[in-house]
């Protein structure tokens, strides 16, 4: 589940698409709507993925969260984000047949997406 806590949280808090998330966690099934029989669900993993709270981002409930595993990763500093979108592009202008002279040009394009993105999270 990518963008985890992009639901809105109704009048009482709960975002009802991570409720069902949270329903099969804790019970390993639902119910069908029309006869209410028992849907088991098996080998079934979960990944998800939430940036932090804010800008459109909620909290997610830790009724939800105690059933995961956080790992964080901090940001990047600017020129280790470049350096690693360089190497990238590098890879990709040698084994795609490109002259050499587009390494400059990769480059330029690394920084400029870089700026743009900063301008754009500004």
């Amino acid at each position: 589940v990518d963008d985890l806590n992009m639901p809105a949280k109704e009048e009482y808090g709960a975002q009802p698409p991570i409720e069902l998330l949270r329903q099969w966690l804790d019970h390993w099934n639902w119910y069908d709507l029309k006869d209410c029989s028992h849907l088991g669900l098996a080998d079934i993993q979960l990944v998800c993925a939430m940036g932090p709270s804010g800008g459109g981002r909620n909290t997610v409930t830790q009724r939800f969260m105690r059933h995961l595993h956080c790992i964080t990763v901090n940001e990047f500093e600017d020129a280790t984000n470049e350096r690693i979108f360089n190497r990238i592009m590098d890879w990709h202008v040698d084994t795609r047949g490109f002259d050499v002279s587009y390494k400059t040009v990769a480059t330029q394009v690394v920084r400029a997406t870089s700026l743009v993105y900063k301008a754009a999270i500004a």
